[in-house]
């Protein structure tokens, strides 16, 4: 038998040995929660079709966006961002997942007219934030269907967001594109978010529902977990009355709003044919914007929308204060893609010129000193590139898949700049007769024949400090149009055909095919 000593000296040990193993425990769990505490909130605004231009800070004061030009102020405004791809569908899945068009292949038209798969979404960066301890939430328009493996066509009938979508965010509030219309929230439990979209309340229109949901999320995030909430807003797209808050509409019923020096009243003579003939942009800006007393209507509504949107920004920014939260918050404001409202005589989206392509983007983080921040960037920054820098800001590693650059190192100024890019790719894939023929089964052969006919206006092409240069590859023979943005930044003197810029015209095609080539592998 063991002696008395042995038996008091193993039971010491056995004592101590759990001690310290709870102790350790204990440590990890308070590294653990101390990690979360030191993680920053992230939350990315997006409007719908707001033209980079239609607010205060870019230079547009008669917009009347206060709260977003303080927040600009505050931080960091970067004056050359641009969208990969410039309409919606598209455009929110590769700011999500951080990736080309032509690589996701989400979209309205086919051959790029596909759901993003449950496999795809869990990279997405929501996906990503939630697995590592984040709290997740998502208000307003999605934009997109994911489905359990990429089907076709990218729009049906219906939408399944708790069963798809659940798993990734942990409150949601969204819907396709009305919040009165297919609308689903959760938890299921809140009743505050459920009153918010009752129907019947007296209330004053999507937007301002929109921010009453973004109060309740903050209202009910733990104080030690992070949280990354994206906040989609249904404004300020469209000329009716679902966006508009009258009393907003008073500042702007009779204001005079200056016209960009590109307007164009009624037909564009020098636009490419194919564009002419085919885009569904000509047809709309004789309906919408084509005279001064049309483009005057048009524009004071959305100047009414986007105040409204301003507002609620203006709320949020009092609620993280009220909440002590607003110090370790990343704020990031953007559209999902620009607007003609008129430019080029064009009303809608979607083409490669900067009306459309170029991107407002603000960028707020109260973690870093006013000495890196309250500033200017002319970096060219892309929206492939929202993604990987949530990912890089949350504390993770970038996936692969992920084919933007993370521009925290533009952000916080430790980026060496001559490494930086020296041009952003951009893409054009819808084409409005393929939207028409959506839900046929024969949509390949439809697109085929359409090119055959030479109505394809498909684009591609690069922009960078100084040039745009864009190719419609799928007409025959091509059209290229090359702008010098800095003599010419209205883009309204096609050089293509100027030997003196032959070299140049050499160089941007080599260069967007080279992009092309990556975008898609």
């Amino acid at each position: 038998m063991p002696s008395l000593h042995k038996i008091v000296s193993l039971t010491l040990f056995m004592l101590l040995f759990f001690i310290t193993n709870a102790q350790s425990k204990d440590e990890s769990v308070l590294d653990k929660t101390s990690d979360d505490k030191t993680k920053p909130n992230i939350i990315f605004l997006m409007t719908d079709d707001q033209r980079w231009d239609n607010m205060g800070i870019y230079g547009k004061p008669e917009f009347n966006t206060p709260n977003i030009d303080k927040l600009a102020t505050e931080g960091v405004v970067f004056d050359q961002a641009f969208y990969a791809v410039a309409i919606c569908m598209p455009s929110r899945v590769t700011m999500l997942t951080g990736r080309y068009n032509s690589n996701h292949r989400v979209g309205f038209v086919a051959p790029d007219d596909y759901t993003l798969s449950q496999n795809d979404f869990t990279k997405s960066y929501p996906a990503l934030l939630k697995n590592a301890g984040y709290r997740t939430g998502f208000i307003g328009k999605v934009g997109f269907t994911v489905t359990n493996e990429a089907t076709r066509p990218s729009t049906p009938k219906e939408h399944f967001y708790k069963e798809h979508m659940g798993g990734v965010f942990d409150f949601f509030a969204g819907s396709e594109t009305r919040d009165r219309q297919g609308h689903v929230t959760w938890p299921e439990d809140d009743i505050e978010l459920k009153n918010i979209y009752k129907e019947g309340r007296q209330n004053s229109g999507r937007t301002l529902r929109t921010g009453e949901a973004m109060m309740r999320f903050i209202d009910t995030q733990p104080e030690d977990q992070p949280f990354c909430l994206s906040v989609s807003f249904y404004a300020v797209k469209h000329d009716n009355n679902q966006d508009m808050f009258m009393p907003h509409f008073e500042q702007f019923k009779s204001a005079n709003m200056k016209a960009p020096e590109n307007w164009v009243e009624g037909e564009n003579p020098v636009l490419p044919d194919v564009v002419k003939e085919n885009a569904r942009g000509v047809y709309l800006h004789k309906q919408r914007s084509s005279t001064p007393e049309m483009y005057q209507r048009l524009v004071r509504r959305f100047a009414t929308q986007g105040y409204t949107v301003d507002e609620q920004v203006g709320f949020l920014v009092e609620k993280l204060k009220e909440k002590n939260m607003l110090e370790n918050t990343v704020i990031i404001y953007t559209s999902d893609n620009g607007r003609f409202q008129g430019s080029h005589g064009l009303f809608d989206k979607c083409l490669l010129y900067d009306e459309s392509v170029k991107a407002p983007l603000i960028i707020y983080d109260g973690r870093m000193p006013e000495s890196k921040r309250q500033r200017r960037e002319n970096a060219l920054i892309s929206s492939v590139d929202m993604a990987p820098t949530i990912v890089s800001m949350a504390g993770l590693e970038v996936p692969e898949s992920m084919q933007g650059r993370d521009i925290s190192g533009v952000l916080s100024k430790t980026e060496d700049m001559s490494q930086w890019r020296d041009a952003v790719y951009m893409e054009d894939l819808f084409l409005v007769d393929m939207f028409k023929e959506r839900y046929k089964d024969n949509v390949d052969e439809i697109n085929q024949n359409l090119i055959k006919a030479n109505k394809s206006y498909r684009s591609r092409g690069v922009r960078t400090n100084r040039w745009k240069y864009i190719v419609y590859y799928e007409h025959t023979p091509k059209i290229e149009e090359l702008y010098d943005v800095i003599k010419d930044p209205s883009e309204q003197h096609n050089l293509v055909n100027n030997s003196e810029y032959t070299a140049v015209l050499e160089q941007l095609r080599a260069k967007t095919e080279t992009m092309y080539q990556k975008a898609i592998n």
